[in-house]
């Protein structure tokens, strides 16, 4: 059983009880993959406007929300994008994160195409965990959902170097699966990385945004690929590690080491998700299938508020306290109405890639 959320007197709480744990900060819109399922081509070419410099928060503001989510109970900091490692000067800012009271856990979500380069800077600056981002091993496939723009070899060296340069959390995949396109190929890539320590998750592919033409049908439930492992390498299952984990955990019974699976579509976990997102130009927003934000970066610049945090605090505790997003619990009760369901949300919901995954 995941163990209870620890409740210090500075806790915000949303309707649903939930505190605020976890700020997930996307520090640049712009990648240089284009994985379909998440900045496709199609959309993201040379003439898609992208934020310019000016309107991404600088580091100081940043730093500012940061330290304000801190004092109402953030203790878990994650950088993403787009890709964040695009962000010139990460390692300054972590540095600055990691000084921040209250925060216990800084991580970084990349496609490893400039990881082996910044890793060493990332780790000296405190740095705790890094996950990359790897859909298949198979080339092939691989220049299909990265958009022809990865190079897989680099990737692979760079989550070497990554587990060489020792972070204190380690280092793990995210693998989105697609069935008909990467599914086949998930064996190969937990073979590669069985007794490295490297910890594999398999991500059910979701109905993020607009733009990447989700169907359910598209979906391999994680139960499915459960099975499918299990008869591999038989599995065991793992307690949570906190209530809130977004994986479910198990490990080989030969000790191989750990994998997890994350089940937003067939296992929805709402209830228990305590996760707020920032996107690079300040806007905060409190789901991942969220339809609209809140303008922090206003208050931010506002001259009237300079030195005052109040006015950023009162904020961000009336946006968590009247929260009461529940969308892939929604989306489980509509299953009988896809259709209706994507009528309902599709031209609204905010793109992964402005809003960090």
């Amino acid at each position: 059983m995941a163990a209870a959320f620890p409740s210090p007197d500075r806790t915000s709480r949303d309707r649903l009880g939930r505190p605020l744990r976890d700020l997930r900060i996307s520090v640049m819109d712009r990648c240089s993959f284009r994985c379909p399922y998440c900045m496709p081509e199609s959309t993201y070419n040379e003439g898609f406007r992208f934020l310019a410099p000016r309107e991404r928060l600088d580091f100081d503001e940043i730093e500012r929300v940061a330290r304000v989510a801190a004092e109402l109970g953030v203790t878990k900091l994650r950088l993403t994008g787009g890709e964040p490692l695009l962000r010139p000067g990460l390692p300054s800012l972590v540095e600055r994160l990691a000084r921040i009271a209250g925060i216990e856990d800084i991580a970084l979500t990349t496609n490893g195409m400039l990881l082996e380069r910044l890793g060493p800077a990332l780790r000296a600056a405190g740095l705790h965990r890094v996950t990359v981002s790897l859909d298949s091993l198979d080339p092939v496939v691989f220049a299909r959902m990265s958009g022809q723009r990865g190079d897989l070899q680099r990737v692979l060296d760079g989550i070497e170097a990554t587990c060489a340069i020792g972070f204190p959390r380690g280092v793990k995949i995210n693998t989105v699966v697609q069935r008909g396109v990467n599914d086949a190929g998930v064996p190969e890539l937990l073979a590669r990385f069985r007794h490295t320590g490297v910890i594999v998750r398999l991500i059910e592919y979701m109905d993020v945004g607009n733009r990447n033409g989700w169907e359910l049908g598209d979906v391999v439930p994680s139960r499915e690929l459960l099975t499918r492992i299990d008869a591999l390498w038989p599995l065991e299952p793992l307690s949570a590690g906190y209530r809130g984990e977004v994986a479910q955990r198990y490990r080989y019974v030969d000790g191989a080491g750990e994998i997890g699976f994350i089940s937003s579509v067939s296992a929805p976990f709402c209830g228990d998700c305590s996760r707020a997102r920032l996107s690079s130009e300040g806007q905060l927003f409190t789901c991942l299938f969220a339809t609209n934000g809140t303008d922090l970066r206003a208050i931010l610049r506002d001259p009237a508020h300079a030195g005052d945090e109040a006015p950023l605090r009162d904020m961000l505790l009336r946006v968590w306290s009247r929260r009461t997003d529940r969308y892939s619990e929604e989306r489980e009760e509509r299953r009988s109405s896809v259709a209706a369901l994507g009528a309902r949300h599709s031209a609204e919901k905010i793109e992964m890639h402005y809003i960090g995954g």
